[in-house]
């Protein structure tokens, strides 16, 4: 009697079986009696059922296969038969503990995620969990070695008996399977946080880079970034003058001696400098702007204007120079201006250092590391304000920090520089032109400063500064001084509430001489400097 290794049917005779093969079972429709496998041919399928399961095979015809020596099972390969019973034969073994069954039948149940489950001793796939466990102990019952120990297939350790060897593969595979594990919920948070971070890492790298050369930036826009100071700067002017052909090596030597001189001296040469624009203002307003009910102007003033070496950030140093021009034609500042020049830059440079050392403005002097001298650094209200008061020149610093009317516009600074140029203390209405003993007022705002010398007010009652602009070149300022172009010229000059719109800005107005202790006061209070803030 045969039997069919397929589906089990019985038959008397091998033709018979060949028959029922082809009818019952095509070649693409092989499928294991005993797992899901299926698809493939015969021999694969009779290969896969020997291999898989060979358990199920008759002990009789185990016996028989043993003592011929194999020639029984390749005659069934060549008759496409095989001698396999419908009743499986499992090998003894002994009996497991409750909790070793547990576990397995606990990695068993995770197990049959997949479709198919792969053996991790050889590539058969199963089906089933319980089928990969049934394999595995197959191969764990013939890696026994000749001494009597049991080999484990992953690691070469030797096993006393099956049962401890199965449970050493187990740790193989539960170590597998943890690893396996990574798409858990817990691995995939653990990953989702660990991808925030480094994204978290790079963006402060990101930040710190930007912050880095932001600060570059403003260290070469304030001119701290070690690139050189006023005579640097005018030297590299005359080198590339010369590298295009517009001066000549003999004329660059020339100017550079000249400079060195002016740099030793402490002195400014003059070159930027245009004297009379006070004065020109006033015979303008004497015989024309009729539309103007008030104007009132500062004391004598020379205009200084940028030059080759301060170009870009030299209008602190230069409404400076102007300032101390009208001090030295106002009585009130004689005492201390008589045996004063105009400073140079460099030399302004060391004044505002020299009123650092004396204890003034401490927190600005940390903000430029105690040093100006050599550097193209900016200065503002609180430098002024330091070396007024190192001269014993009474200052203040007015803040108007917001604006006070409509489409941001200053009317409250407007209004207080009126006061300052209107304090006559008389009650009687001021003369159309006035040319007062007062000084003008530095501005400062935001990346430039200029110099109020005087304030129009119209018929309408609207308000206008005259400002004065070390911007402006040394041939715009001299049209000023010409009757025929300071018509026009004064059209740079005169500024409308409507025409500054600063966020803000702010004030330094002098208010005459420091005795030796009001000096020391000032020093003092120096330590928390505070401007006054309007509104």
């Amino acid at each position: 009697m045969l039997t069919c290794d397929i589906c089990g049917e019985q038959l008397l005779l091998e033709d018979d079986l060949k028959t029922h093969l082809l009818l019952s079972h095509e070649e693409n429709d092989m499928r294991c009696p005993l797992c899901s496998l299926s698809g493939v041919s015969y021999d694969q399928l009779r290969f896969h059922v020997s291999s898989a399961h060979p358990e199920e095979r008759d002990p009789a015809d185990q016996s028989t296969s043993k003592h011929t020596g194999g020639t029984h099972t390749e005659s069934c390969r060549s008759r496409e038969t095989a001698s396999f019973t419908s009743t499986p034969q499992r090998p003894k073994t002994r009996p497991e503990s409750s909790s070793h069954r547990k576990a397995k039948q606990k990695r068993l149940s995770s197990t049959t995620k997949d479709d198919q489950l792969q053996c991790p001793l050889c590539p058969l796939l199963c089906s089933t969990g319980a089928v990969l466990q049934e394999h595995v102990e197959l191969h764990l019952m013939e890696q026994r070695s000749p001494g009597g120990k049991f080999e484990c297939p992953l690691c070469s350790v030797l096993c006393s008996d099956s049962v401890s060897l199965q449970e050493h593969v187990e740790l193989h595979l539960d170590q597998g399977a943890a690893a396996g594990s990574a798409g858990s919920p817990d691995s995939d948070l653990k990953l989702a946080r660990r991808l925030q971070d480094e994204e978290e890492q790079r963006r402060r790298q990101q930040e710190d880079w930007q912050e880095k050369e932001e600060f570059k930036k403003l260290q070469r826009q304030f001119g701290v970034d070690g690139s050189g100071g006023y005579s640097r700067q005018v030297e590299r002017t005359m080198e590339r003058a010369v590298a295009r052909g517009l001066m000549a090596p003999a004329e660059f030597h020339s100017k550079k001696a000249e400079l060195m001189e002016s740099l030793a001296s402490g002195v400014d040469d003059g070159r930027t400098r245009t004297q009379g624009v006070i004065k020109a203002l006033y015979e303008h307003y004497q015989t024309d702007c009729r539309d103007c009910v008030h104007v009132w102007l500062s004391a004598d003033t020379d205009h200084f204007c940028s030059s080759a070496g301060d170009k870009g950030w030299g209008c602190g140093y230069r409404n400076l120079q102007m300032m101390l021009s009208s001090l030295h034609r106002i009585d009130t500042y004689t005492p201390i201006m008589q045996d004063r020049t105009i400073p140079s830059i460099p030399r302004v440079q060391r004044m505002i250092e020299e009123a650092w050392r004396e204890g003034l403005d401490a927190q600005g002097a940390s903000h430029f590391d105690q040093r100006l001298q050599g550097t193209r650094a900016w200065i503002g209200a609180t430098e002024i304000y330091s070396l007024l008061t190192s001269l014993r020149i009474k200052a203040r610093i007015v803040d108007f920090h917001r604006h006070t009317g409509p489409a941001d516009t200053h009317p409250r600074l407007f209004e207080w520089v009126k006061q300052y140029f209107s304090q006559t203390g008389s009650n009687r209405l001021p003369p159309r032109l006035v040319q007062t003993s007062l000084p003008p007022l530095y501005l400062q705002h935001q990346g430039h400063s200029r110099s109020i010398v005087g304030l129009e007010q119209k018929k309408n009652g609207s308000l206008c500064l005259l400002i004065l602009d070390p911007g402006s070149s040394v041939s715009e300022t001299r049209k000023l001084l010409r009757r025929e172009s300071v018509g026009s010229a004064l059209r740079h000059v005169r500024k409308s509430i409507s025409s500054l719109k600063h966020r803000q800005y702010q004030v330094v107005a002098l208010q005459g001489v420091l005795s030796a202790e009001e000096k020391q006061i000032s020093i003092l209070k120096s330590r928390t400097l505070c401007a006054e803030r309007i509104p």
